[in-house]
Protein backbone atom coordinates (compact mmCIF):
# COMPACT_ATOMS: atom_id res chain seq x y z
CA UNK A 1 0.00 0.00 0.00
CA UNK A 2 1.33 3.66 -1.01
CA UNK A 3 2.02 5.81 2.01
CA UNK A 4 0.20 9.03 2.90
CA UNK A 5 1.00 12.81 1.93
CA UNK A 6 2.35 14.53 4.85
CA UNK A 7 1.61 18.00 4.60
CA UNK A 8 3.17 20.07 6.97
CA UNK A 9 2.58 23.83 8.51
CA UNK A 10 1.86 25.80 11.19
CA UNK A 11 -2.22 26.37 11.44
CA UNK A 12 -1.87 28.84 14.28
CA UNK A 13 -1.16 31.08 11.18
CA UNK A 14 -1.47 29.23 7.80
CA UNK A 15 -4.51 26.90 8.70
CA UNK A 16 -6.52 27.86 5.81
CA UNK A 17 -3.81 27.63 3.01
CA UNK A 18 -2.83 24.15 4.92
CA UNK A 19 -6.34 22.61 4.77
CA UNK A 20 -6.50 23.52 0.90
CA UNK A 21 -3.32 21.90 0.08
CA UNK A 22 -4.48 18.56 1.55
CA UNK A 23 -7.60 18.76 -0.41
CA UNK A 24 -5.49 19.36 -3.77
CA UNK A 25 -3.29 16.31 -2.78
CA UNK A 26 -6.75 14.04 -2.08
CA UNK A 27 -8.27 15.33 -4.94
CA UNK A 28 -5.17 13.77 -6.83
CA UNK A 29 -5.74 10.77 -6.00
CA UNK A 30 -3.37 10.24 -2.57
CA UNK A 31 -4.33 10.14 0.87
CA UNK A 32 -3.21 13.21 2.96
CA UNK A 33 -2.77 13.93 7.18
CA UNK A 34 -2.43 17.06 8.14
CA UNK A 35 0.09 17.51 10.41
CA UNK A 36 0.56 20.97 12.82
CA UNK A 37 3.99 22.38 13.90
CA UNK A 38 2.68 25.50 15.59
CA UNK A 39 4.65 26.44 18.69
CA UNK A 40 2.27 28.74 19.85
CA UNK A 41 -1.54 28.21 21.13
CA UNK A 42 -4.51 28.24 18.73
CA UNK A 43 -7.63 27.04 18.24
CA UNK A 44 -7.39 25.31 14.67
CA UNK A 45 -7.27 20.90 14.58
CA UNK A 46 -5.01 18.79 12.89
CA UNK A 47 -4.70 14.89 12.45
CA UNK A 48 -1.48 15.62 14.25
CA UNK A 49 -1.32 17.87 16.51
CA UNK A 50 1.59 20.26 17.70
CA UNK A 51 1.61 18.61 21.20
CA UNK A 52 1.85 15.30 19.96
CA UNK A 53 4.78 15.74 17.48
CA UNK A 54 6.59 17.92 20.34
CA UNK A 55 6.23 15.31 22.35
CA UNK A 56 9.47 13.14 19.89
CA UNK A 57 11.28 15.60 21.35
CA UNK A 58 14.40 14.07 22.88
CA UNK A 59 13.67 15.90 25.72
CA UNK A 60 9.66 16.00 25.71
CA UNK A 61 7.28 18.53 24.57
CA UNK A 62 8.43 21.55 27.15
CA UNK A 63 11.53 21.97 25.35
CA UNK A 64 9.04 23.24 22.26
CA UNK A 65 5.78 24.01 23.10
CA UNK A 66 5.32 27.21 26.00
CA UNK A 67 9.03 28.66 25.25
CA UNK A 68 9.54 32.74 25.43
CA UNK A 69 12.39 32.43 22.44
CA UNK A 70 10.99 31.81 19.12
CA UNK A 71 14.42 31.12 18.09
CA UNK A 72 14.79 27.83 20.75
CA UNK A 73 10.99 27.18 20.19
CA UNK A 74 11.78 26.62 16.10
CA UNK A 75 14.76 24.48 16.78
CA UNK A 76 12.80 22.43 19.04
CA UNK A 77 10.45 21.97 16.84
CA UNK A 78 12.36 21.16 13.87
CA UNK A 79 14.30 18.24 16.20
CA UNK A 80 10.99 16.64 16.99
CA UNK A 81 9.14 16.76 13.50
CA UNK A 82 12.64 14.90 12.80
CA UNK A 83 11.95 12.34 15.02
CA UNK A 84 8.76 11.90 14.28
CA UNK A 85 8.95 11.41 10.64
CA UNK A 86 11.47 8.84 10.88
CA UNK A 87 9.59 7.40 13.44
CA UNK A 88 6.18 6.86 10.81
CA UNK A 89 6.03 4.10 8.49
CA UNK A 90 3.60 5.20 6.17
CA UNK A 91 5.39 8.68 4.83
CA UNK A 92 4.66 8.50 1.10
CA UNK A 93 5.65 12.28 0.71
CA UNK A 94 6.03 15.31 2.22
CA UNK A 95 4.30 19.16 1.35
CA UNK A 96 5.12 21.77 3.45
CA UNK A 97 4.18 25.35 3.24
CA UNK A 98 5.45 28.54 4.47
CA UNK A 99 7.74 31.57 5.83
CA UNK A 100 11.31 31.27 7.01
CA UNK A 101 10.41 29.56 10.30
CA UNK A 102 8.30 26.85 8.86
CA UNK A 103 10.65 26.56 6.11
CA UNK A 104 13.13 25.59 8.63
CA UNK A 105 10.89 23.30 10.57
CA UNK A 106 9.74 21.23 7.96
CA UNK A 107 12.79 20.82 5.76
CA UNK A 108 14.93 19.59 9.00
CA UNK A 109 12.28 17.09 9.13
CA UNK A 110 12.54 16.17 5.36
CA UNK A 111 16.32 15.97 5.76
CA UNK A 112 16.10 13.47 8.14
CA UNK A 113 13.97 10.89 5.65
CA UNK A 114 15.72 8.80 3.37
CA UNK A 115 16.40 10.09 -0.04
CA UNK A 116 13.87 8.72 -2.35
CA UNK A 117 11.09 10.11 -0.04
CA UNK A 118 9.32 12.50 -2.13
CA UNK A 119 10.08 16.01 -0.14
CA UNK A 120 8.44 19.36 -1.68
CA UNK A 121 8.91 22.44 0.64
CA UNK A 122 6.47 25.66 -1.20
CA UNK A 123 8.41 28.51 0.66
CA UNK A 124 8.82 32.59 0.70
CA UNK A 125 12.36 31.74 0.61
CA UNK A 126 13.04 29.78 -1.81
CA UNK A 127 14.21 31.95 -4.47
CA UNK A 128 17.01 32.59 -2.23
CA UNK A 129 20.10 30.70 -0.74
CA UNK A 130 18.48 27.03 -0.20
CA UNK A 131 21.90 25.39 0.70
CA UNK A 132 20.72 24.77 4.02
CA UNK A 133 17.34 23.68 3.78
CA UNK A 134 18.39 21.32 1.44
CA UNK A 135 21.97 20.06 2.58
CA UNK A 136 22.51 16.73 0.96
CA UNK A 137 19.18 15.99 0.65
CA UNK A 138 16.52 15.42 -1.76
CA UNK A 139 14.35 18.24 -1.12
CA UNK A 140 13.06 20.59 -4.01
CA UNK A 141 11.45 23.74 -3.03
CA UNK A 142 9.25 25.85 -4.91
CA UNK A 143 9.10 29.70 -4.32
CA UNK A 144 5.48 30.74 -3.23
CA UNK A 145 5.66 33.76 -5.65
CA UNK A 146 3.44 35.50 -2.82
CA UNK A 147 3.06 35.23 0.68
CA UNK A 148 1.29 32.28 2.28
CA UNK A 149 -1.21 34.32 3.71
CA UNK A 150 -4.21 33.75 2.57
CA UNK A 151 -6.08 32.06 -0.43
CA UNK A 152 -6.30 34.44 -3.53
CA UNK A 153 -6.12 33.48 -7.38
CA UNK A 154 -2.29 33.14 -7.66
CA UNK A 155 -1.50 31.44 -4.21
CA UNK A 156 -4.67 28.82 -5.10
CA UNK A 157 -2.86 27.86 -8.39
CA UNK A 158 0.97 27.48 -6.89
CA UNK A 159 -0.36 25.64 -3.93
CA UNK A 160 -2.46 23.32 -6.06
CA UNK A 161 0.65 23.09 -8.24
CA UNK A 162 2.94 21.70 -5.45
CA UNK A 163 0.21 19.43 -3.58
CA UNK A 164 -0.29 17.69 -7.28
CA UNK A 165 3.44 17.46 -7.88
CA UNK A 166 3.45 15.44 -4.58
CA UNK A 167 0.29 13.40 -4.81
CA UNK A 168 2.16 12.25 -8.22
CA UNK A 169 5.58 11.87 -6.63
CA UNK A 170 3.80 9.69 -3.90
CA UNK A 171 1.51 7.39 -5.81
CA UNK A 172 4.49 6.80 -8.65
CA UNK A 173 7.26 5.67 -6.95
CA UNK A 174 10.21 4.53 -8.93
CA UNK A 175 11.32 1.03 -7.41
CA UNK A 176 14.53 -1.09 -7.80
CA UNK A 177 14.88 -3.06 -10.84
CA UNK A 178 15.69 -6.88 -10.97
CA UNK A 179 18.24 -5.91 -13.27
CA UNK A 180 20.16 -3.10 -10.69
CA UNK A 181 23.56 -4.10 -9.86
CA UNK A 182 24.85 -3.51 -6.22
CA UNK A 183 25.44 -0.08 -5.48
CA UNK A 184 29.03 1.08 -4.53
CA UNK A 185 30.28 4.60 -3.37
CA UNK A 186 33.42 5.55 -4.30
CA UNK A 187 35.00 8.63 -2.99
CA UNK A 188 37.39 10.97 -5.40
CA UNK A 189 39.45 14.23 -5.49
CA UNK A 190 41.04 14.95 -8.41
CA UNK A 191 44.37 13.75 -7.34
CA UNK A 192 42.76 10.88 -6.14
CA UNK A 193 41.36 10.33 -9.44
CA UNK A 194 43.94 7.76 -11.21
CA UNK A 195 43.16 5.30 -8.05
CA UNK A 196 39.57 5.53 -8.31
CA UNK A 197 39.53 4.88 -11.99
CA UNK A 198 41.53 2.11 -11.99
CA UNK A 199 38.96 0.62 -9.11
CA UNK A 200 35.91 1.66 -10.89
CA UNK A 201 37.08 0.16 -14.21
CA UNK A 202 37.86 -3.19 -12.00
CA UNK A 203 34.61 -3.71 -10.36
CA UNK A 204 31.76 -1.73 -12.52
CA UNK A 205 30.85 -5.22 -14.18
CA UNK A 206 29.60 -6.58 -11.14
CA UNK A 207 29.04 -3.53 -9.05
CA UNK A 208 27.12 0.22 -10.15
CA UNK A 209 29.58 3.03 -9.18
CA UNK A 210 28.57 6.29 -7.69
CA UNK A 211 31.65 8.67 -7.79
CA UNK A 212 31.32 11.56 -5.12
CA UNK A 213 33.89 14.50 -5.30
CA UNK A 214 35.33 14.92 -1.69
CA UNK A 215 34.05 18.06 -1.45
CA UNK A 216 31.99 18.06 2.10
CA UNK A 217 28.86 18.24 0.75
CA UNK A 218 30.02 15.19 -1.64
CA UNK A 219 30.91 13.04 1.23
CA UNK A 220 27.72 13.94 3.09
CA UNK A 221 25.81 12.96 0.22
CA UNK A 222 27.80 9.50 -0.08
CA UNK A 223 26.18 9.36 3.71
CA UNK A 224 22.98 10.22 3.30
CA UNK A 225 22.29 7.35 0.66
CA UNK A 226 23.85 4.72 2.79
CA UNK A 227 21.62 6.14 5.75
CA UNK A 228 19.00 5.64 2.85
CA UNK A 229 19.63 1.94 1.86
CA UNK A 230 20.64 3.22 -2.05
CA UNK A 231 24.09 1.50 -1.56
CA UNK A 232 25.16 -1.52 -0.52
CA UNK A 233 29.03 -0.99 -0.06
CA UNK A 234 31.38 2.28 0.24
CA UNK A 235 35.06 2.57 -1.03
CA UNK A 236 35.83 5.42 0.89
CA UNK A 237 39.19 5.95 -0.80
CA UNK A 238 39.40 10.29 -0.57
CA UNK A 239 39.23 11.25 3.08
CA UNK A 240 40.55 14.66 2.81
CA UNK A 241 37.74 16.40 3.97
CA UNK A 242 38.52 15.45 7.27
CA UNK A 243 41.61 17.77 7.29
CA UNK A 244 38.92 20.30 6.28
CA UNK A 245 37.16 20.13 9.34
CA UNK A 246 39.95 20.28 11.89
CA UNK A 247 41.88 22.99 10.20
CA UNK A 248 39.59 25.46 8.82
CA UNK A 249 39.64 24.50 5.18
CA UNK A 250 36.58 25.55 2.48
CA UNK A 251 35.89 21.32 1.74
CA UNK A 252 35.03 20.12 5.30
CA UNK A 253 33.02 17.20 6.69
CA UNK A 254 30.72 17.52 9.49
CA UNK A 255 31.46 15.95 13.21
CA UNK A 256 29.34 12.61 11.39
CA UNK A 257 31.76 11.73 9.17
CA UNK A 258 31.45 7.88 8.82
CA UNK A 259 28.63 7.91 10.80
CA UNK A 260 26.44 6.46 8.59
CA UNK A 261 28.55 3.51 8.23
CA UNK A 262 28.76 3.06 11.64
CA UNK A 263 24.81 2.93 12.01
CA UNK A 264 24.19 0.81 8.74
CA UNK A 265 27.26 -1.52 9.02
CA UNK A 266 27.58 -1.58 5.41
CA UNK A 267 31.14 -3.49 4.04
CA UNK A 268 33.46 -0.55 4.24
CA UNK A 269 36.81 -0.26 2.70
CA UNK A 270 38.35 3.13 2.83
CA UNK A 271 42.27 4.65 3.16
CA UNK A 272 43.81 8.10 3.61
CA UNK A 273 43.61 9.99 0.03
CA UNK A 274 44.43 13.93 -0.18
CA UNK A 275 45.18 14.02 3.85
CA UNK A 276 48.37 15.68 2.81
CA UNK A 277 46.19 19.10 1.96
CA UNK A 278 44.13 21.35 3.33
CA UNK A 279 41.62 23.62 0.80
CA UNK A 280 41.08 27.03 0.86
CA UNK A 281 39.88 29.78 -1.76
CA UNK A 282 41.99 31.55 -4.05
CA UNK A 283 45.60 32.66 -2.55
CA UNK A 284 45.23 36.05 -0.74
CA UNK A 285 42.03 34.29 1.12
CA UNK A 286 44.15 31.92 3.15
CA UNK A 287 44.32 32.95 6.49
CA UNK A 288 47.24 34.83 7.81
CA UNK A 289 48.35 32.42 10.40
CA UNK A 290 49.11 30.31 7.95
CA UNK A 291 51.59 32.37 5.64
CA UNK A 292 54.83 30.39 6.47
CA UNK A 293 53.24 26.88 5.37
CA UNK A 294 53.88 25.01 2.12
CA UNK A 295 51.50 25.86 -0.49
CA UNK A 296 49.98 24.42 -3.96
CA UNK A 297 48.06 26.91 -6.36
CA UNK A 298 45.65 24.16 -7.82
CA UNK A 299 43.78 26.97 -10.12
CA UNK A 300 43.01 30.71 -9.15
CA UNK A 301 40.09 29.63 -6.93
CA UNK A 302 41.72 26.93 -5.23
CA UNK A 303 44.83 26.91 -3.01
CA UNK A 304 46.20 23.36 -0.70
CA UNK A 305 48.46 23.89 1.55
CA UNK A 306 49.86 21.16 3.10
CA UNK A 307 49.54 19.34 6.30
CA UNK A 308 52.15 19.71 8.52
CA UNK A 309 53.22 15.99 10.64
CA UNK A 310 51.62 17.25 13.77
CA UNK A 311 48.06 18.19 11.94
CA UNK A 312 48.63 14.64 10.41
CA UNK A 313 48.84 12.80 13.55
CA UNK A 314 45.50 14.63 14.89
CA UNK A 315 43.50 13.24 10.92
CA UNK A 316 44.77 10.13 12.21
CA UNK A 317 43.48 10.05 15.68
CA UNK A 318 40.13 11.40 14.17
CA UNK A 319 39.90 9.13 11.41
CA UNK A 320 40.66 5.86 13.79
CA UNK A 321 38.19 7.12 16.51
CA UNK A 322 35.30 6.37 14.01
CA UNK A 323 36.75 3.14 12.51
CA UNK A 324 36.89 1.67 15.36
CA UNK A 325 33.10 2.12 15.98
CA UNK A 326 32.44 0.17 12.95
CA UNK A 327 30.53 -2.85 13.30
CA UNK A 328 30.48 -4.34 9.49
CA UNK A 329 33.39 -5.35 7.94
CA UNK A 330 36.02 -2.80 7.81
CA UNK A 331 39.17 -3.11 4.95
CA UNK A 332 41.39 0.11 5.69
CA UNK A 333 44.39 0.80 3.74
CA UNK A 334 47.72 2.71 4.76
CA UNK A 335 49.41 4.31 0.96
CA UNK A 336 53.22 4.11 2.68
CA UNK A 337 54.14 5.87 -0.48
CA UNK A 338 52.03 8.65 -0.71
CA UNK A 339 48.32 9.49 -0.50
CA UNK A 340 47.77 12.05 -3.34
CA UNK A 341 48.75 13.10 -6.83
CA UNK A 342 51.20 15.97 -5.41
CA UNK A 343 52.34 13.94 -2.43
CA UNK A 344 54.55 11.71 -4.58
CA UNK A 345 58.38 11.70 -4.66
CA UNK A 346 59.62 14.27 -6.69
CA UNK A 347 56.36 16.35 -6.34
CA UNK A 348 55.40 19.60 -4.28
CA UNK A 349 53.70 17.86 -0.81
CA UNK A 350 56.26 15.12 -1.00
CA UNK A 351 56.47 14.86 3.07
CA UNK A 352 57.65 11.42 4.67
CA UNK A 353 57.62 12.52 7.89
CA UNK A 354 54.42 13.86 7.33
CA UNK A 355 53.02 10.98 6.11
CA UNK A 356 54.53 8.90 8.47
CA UNK A 357 52.61 10.67 11.46
CA UNK A 358 49.44 9.87 9.97
CA UNK A 359 50.39 6.24 9.83
CA UNK A 360 51.66 5.71 12.82
CA UNK A 361 48.80 7.35 14.23
CA UNK A 362 46.26 5.21 12.63
CA UNK A 363 48.38 2.16 13.82
CA UNK A 364 48.61 3.49 17.46
CA UNK A 365 44.76 4.12 17.90
CA UNK A 366 43.70 1.17 15.61
CA UNK A 367 41.44 -1.60 17.61
CA UNK A 368 41.91 -4.90 16.49
CA UNK A 369 38.53 -6.84 16.07
CA UNK A 370 37.22 -9.75 13.64
CA UNK A 371 35.71 -7.44 11.52
CA UNK A 372 38.33 -5.07 10.82
CA UNK A 373 41.81 -5.25 9.64
CA UNK A 374 44.01 -2.30 8.91
CA UNK A 375 46.29 -2.68 5.82
CA UNK A 376 49.79 -0.83 4.79
CA UNK A 377 50.51 -1.51 0.79
CA UNK A 378 53.92 -0.46 0.23
CA UNK A 379 53.44 1.68 -2.67
CA UNK A 380 51.56 5.53 -3.73
CA UNK A 381 47.58 5.80 -3.71
CA UNK A 382 47.86 6.00 -7.07
CA UNK A 383 49.85 2.97 -7.90
CA UNK A 384 48.50 0.03 -9.45
CA UNK A 385 49.06 -2.45 -6.86
CA UNK A 386 47.14 -0.16 -4.31
CA UNK A 387 44.01 -0.03 -6.89
CA UNK A 388 44.68 -4.21 -6.91
CA UNK A 389 44.92 -4.28 -3.30
CA UNK A 390 41.53 -2.60 -2.91
CA UNK A 391 40.23 -4.07 -5.44
CA UNK A 392 41.03 -7.39 -3.17
CA UNK A 393 39.63 -6.67 -0.19
CA UNK A 394 36.65 -4.99 -1.33
CA UNK A 395 35.92 -8.41 -2.94
CA UNK A 396 36.50 -10.15 0.13
CA UNK A 397 34.00 -8.42 2.15
CA UNK A 398 31.18 -7.98 -0.17
CA UNK A 399 28.95 -10.75 -2.57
Amino acid sequence: MKGRVYVIGTLDTKETELRYAKRMVEKAGAKAVLVDVSTMPHAGRADVSAREVARFHPKGELAVLGLNDRGAAVSGMAAALSHFLVSAQDVGGVLGLGGSGNTAIVTAGMRALPVGVPKLMLSTVASGNTTPYMESSDVAMMYSVVDVAGLNAISRKVIANAAHAVAGMALNRVRKAKSDKPGVGITMFGVTTLCVTQIREKIEATHECFVFHATGTGGQSLEKLVDSGLLDSVIDITTTEVADYLFGGTLPCTDDRFGAMIRTGVPYVGSVGAADMVNFGARETVPAKFADRKFYVHNPQVTLMRTSPTENQAIGVWIVERLNHMKGPVRFLLPLKGVSAIDAKGQPFHDPQADAALFAAIRKGWVAARNRKLIEVDAHINDPAFALEVVKQFKSITP
